[in-house]
């Protein structure tokens, strides 16, 4: 628009603002039952130093205040997406602060995230969980890269990739486009509700393996149920019969302790919006540096021919938002800060919590009993009660937030920051819905 026409298109916009002044005033009431977005969340506040507080439990209490989830709200979700805290917020303020400056040295490096290394994000990450930065590529989330390994990795028609009964649909669902287009066959092995041990996961993934496997790819930490496979030992299996290895980690980062490297796996994925709170779109793809020629990648642009970038040619996909990188490297830094075998401690401490109280009331288990095979995801089956049922009254009369599966499941996530005071809330909700069935 020239400026004559802006200058004269300006009374009429001008005109515009009362209208959209009412309008903001006077916005449409929440629906009966829907919970109103309450008062505006308090401002950032210093960050709790775990030195600082000799009682845990005040010191969690006191990290809660760091996450705009309203204090009246119990949050038992972190399986779906985690709440990003202050310090990752603010470091996605900074970053569009910054980057919409345009005043970047070089007049090509716009703040568009696509044809740079940005290694100043890829090696606190590359730190975090265990492996090298020529080994990562920084995409939007789980399901992106997991499409990446399924549509590139060399396959033949007839040849399978073995998976479990229990993959998030941005894990399986790569792989049966990639069947339906062009024959690989997806092969699948039952995991108990509940495993006894790792052994007996172990043990299935080996009878299920044929001459045709050309991959195993499963979830390090399943969605469905929470529980943690036995990585180590599923990737030393594959290597020993020449097969590749693929896990979907995108409950591990920030969960639990995580060291690719050891794990010896070939590829990885996660969506660090989940547990370690990092913002919504920021994801990695791990590829083990001798099997990056093994695949090809499915979106082009600028450099995706060039073996010498490694990882790097994986994300680079046009423009993006680079803010969200400035927000995955404070959560990073904020979990440093914290400590990771803390959070892991605490994750663990309020699953088995929740887990023993539910059992209490009857709940059967389809959490593993082995420690070494759950975390911080609780599932449980509790029929009569409906789980639709209960998840939309818990929310609607207690705002409590759950998650679970038709007709009884539920999967009860526990985030560092929940309180044990929240969860005592839960189950109050949980024992006065039942009693409303039996009354």
């Amino acid at each position: 628009m020239d400026r004559r026409h802006l200058l004269k298109s300006a009374p009429v916009f001008a005109a515009g603002l009362p209208l959209l002044r009412t309008l903001q005033h006077n916005k449409p009431s929440p629906k009966p039952g829907v919970p109103s977005a309450g008062p505006d969340p308090e401002p950032a506040r210093p960050v709790p130093s775990p030195r600082d507080f000799p009682d845990p439990e005040r010191f969690w209490a006191e990290m809660r205040k760091q996450f705009l989830i309203p204090a009246d709200e119990v949050y038992l979700n972190n399986g779906t997406v985690g709440s990003s805290p202050w310090p990752v917020l603010n470091a996605v303020f900074d970053g569009y602060r910054q980057t919409e400056r345009m005043d970047q040295p070089d007049p090509e490096d716009y703040p568009i995230w696509g044809y740079d290394s940005w290694n100043e994000f890829r090696d606190p990450l590359a730190e975090f969980i265990g492996a090298s930065r020529d080994e990562l590529a920084l995409v939007r989330n789980a399901t992106e890269a997991n499409s990446y390994i399924a549509n590139g990795l060399e396959m033949k028609a007839g040849e399978e990739v073995l998976m479990s009964d229990q993959e998030h649909p941005g894990g399986e669902q790569p792989w049966n486009l990639r069947a339906k287009r062009y024959g690989v066959v997806v092969k699948k092995f039952q995991i108990p509700r509940p495993p006894r041990d790792g052994d007996e996961i172990l043990n299935r993934i080996h009878d299920a393996i044929t001459p045709r496997t050309r991959i195993i790819f499963v979830s390090h930490i399943t969605t469905d149920t929470g529980v943690v496979l036995p990585a180590k030992q599923i990737a030393r299996l594959a290597r020993d019969k020449g097969i590749l290895s693929a896990f979907d980690g995108a409950h591990v980062t920030g969960m639990m302790a995580l060291n690719i490297r050891d794990i010896g796996c070939d590829f990885y994925t996660s969506s660090p919006h989940k547990w370690l709170m990092a913002p919504k779109g920021s994801g990695y793809l791990y590829m083990r540096a001798d099997v990056q020629d093994r695949v090809w990648n499915t979106l082009a642009t600028h450099g995706w021919d060039e073996p010498q970038l490694k990882a790097q040619r994986f994300e680079m996909f046009g423009s993006s938002n680079v803010p969200s990188l400035w927000g995955l490297r404070a959560a990073i830094q904020l979990a440093n800060h914290i400590g990771l075998d803390r959070i892991e401690k605490r994750h663990r401490a309020m699953a088995d919590y929740i887990h023993s109280e539910m059992l209490k009331r009857g709940a059967e288990s389809w959490t593993s009993p082995d420690p070494a095979l759950r975390c911080g995801i609780v599932t449980v089956n509790v029929p009569p009660v409906k789980r639709m049922a209960l998840e939309q009254w818990l929310w609607k009369a207690r705002k409590i937030r759950i998650r679970g599966g038709e007709p009884s499941k539920l999967r009860l996530s526990t985030p560092y920051y929940l309180l044990k005071a929240d969860i005592d809330r839960f189950l109050t909700g949980f024992d006065d819905f039942k009693k409303g069935l039996n009354g």
